[in-house]
């Protein structure tokens, strides 16, 4: 297809729910892409931190290639080999607990809500969330998501939900009632624009769940397998959540998710009582076990540990030159930075750079690189970056 017939296609065939930008990519590997027209772009938010690894790892593949002449699906009321070793090795990395796989975060979160409810037994049923959380487009990860905009158009909402301020313990505890069920919660809003839960907080939560008998649930679908420097962010905190949530990076590019429930509560889901007819397949499973082997060969936490607060660091030194950049954020490669202009005009000029980056909250960028992200790579990004900015009409800040 022409470049032409491509965009009217789209135009014609697509639905139009997303804010495309007119760039075409047809190829991937590692932390670069390549449009139609052979330009190259330095990817540092590569797929929404689904391609964590980068596009196309030689692992990731290698375990496609190897699965896809096999099986790539067979029904959940059968059993394949391939599933049982991918769901034995999260919980080794995990926690006691057993796995229910599904195709995406938001199914994720969505089946986590379903565990919630069969939990309280009808008795309990409410579910506190965070304002300024994002955990998805399906019904209930909407309705626990704490931003109004995304409501719009689909009220009334799934019953049972309050949503508190983030890192206010306070308001959360003033929250809770006789009916609560669960708490909802990500260590690190990514979609609310990269704000870092307090360690108090959350340990502070972690005890009220233990004394009130409430389900923790931890959305880490973009905090999880390294993204903050640990396989897993809630290890920044010392506790462990009663319910995990991962998808994103998990296959490396393939569509996996899942949501992992301490063992003790293991039984609360009975046959019958949820499903999914994609889920757990043996290809994505086969990819979701390549990540975690590259992820271990590779020793890629050690370098998002490195990688990370040099990263940060040379983005606060940019904020010393440029006056719109108000506050830099984040924890390991998961970086956030606040803007006092418009945000989107800052991602656009990236993007005409060769740079990919993302605009979040209308004045927040969020630079999220590929974990494998070499130091080479970070200072291109600054590069372009720095000559986005100055290309801005807001004047350098000057240090006097």
């Amino acid at each position: 297809m022409t470049v032409d017939e491509i965009f009217s296609s789209y135009n014609d065939n697509i639905l139009a729910t997303y804010q495309r930008q007119p760039v075409i990519m047809v190829k991937g590997k590692g932390s670069v892409l390549t449009d139609i027209h052979g330009k190259k772009y330095l990817d540092f938010f590569p797929g929404w931190g689904v391609s964590n690894l980068g596009h196309c790892h030689p692992k990731v593949m290698g375990a496609v290639r190897e699965q896809i002449g096999k099986l790539i699906h067979v029904p959940n009321n059968l059993y394949h080999p391939v599933q049982a070793k991918l769901a034995k090795e999260l919980v080794r990395i995990t926690f006691p607990g057993k796995i229910f796989f599904c195709n995406s975060g938001s199914e994720a979160n969505e089946g986590a809500i379903k565990f919630v409810r069969a939990w309280g037994q009808g008795k309990k049923f409410e579910i506190i969330a965070l304002q300024n959380s994002f955990h998805g487009r399906t019904m209930g990860a909407l309705t626990a998501t704490g931003q109004e905009k995304h409501h719009k158009g689909f009220v009334p909402l799934l019953p049972g939900f309050k949503h508190v301020p983030f890192n206010d313990l306070a308001a959360l505890q003033a929250a809770i009632t006789s009916q609560t069920a669960g708490i909802f919660m990500e260590l690190i809003q990514g979609e609310g624009g990269i704000h870092v839960a307090d360690k108090d907080y959350v340990q502070s939560i972690r005890k009220i769940c233990n004394e009130q008998n409430i389900v923790l649930v931890l959305d880490e679908v973009q905090t999880g397998l390294g993204r903050t420097g640990t396989m897993f962010c809630y290890e920044h905190y010392g506790i462990k959540p009663d319910v995990l949530c991962l998808a994103k990076s998990l296959g490396g590019g393939m569509p996996i998710g899942c949501f992992i429930v301490k063992k003790e509560w293991a039984g609360v889901l009975k046959p019958g009582m949820h499903g999914s007819t994609f889920a757990g397949s043996p290809l994505a499973c086969k990819a979701a076990l390549g990540v975690l082997k590259a992820m271990s060969a590779e020793k890629i936490l050690a370098n998002v540990k490195k990688m990370g607060p040099y990263l940060k660091d040379q983005l606060q030194q940019l904020q010393q030159k440029h006056a719109s950049m108000k506050v830099v954020r984040g924890l390991g490669l998961m970086i956030g930075v606040e803007l006092t202009i418009d945000g989107q005009n800052i991602f656009k000029e990236c993007l005409s750079r060769g740079l990919i980056i993302n605009c979040t909250q209308g004045n927040v960028l969020r630079i999220m690189p590929a974990l494998n992200v070499t130091k080479r790579q970070i200072d291109k990004a600054m590069f372009i970056l720095d000559k986005a900015f100055a290309s801005t009409a807001m004047p350098a800040r000057i240090n006097v």
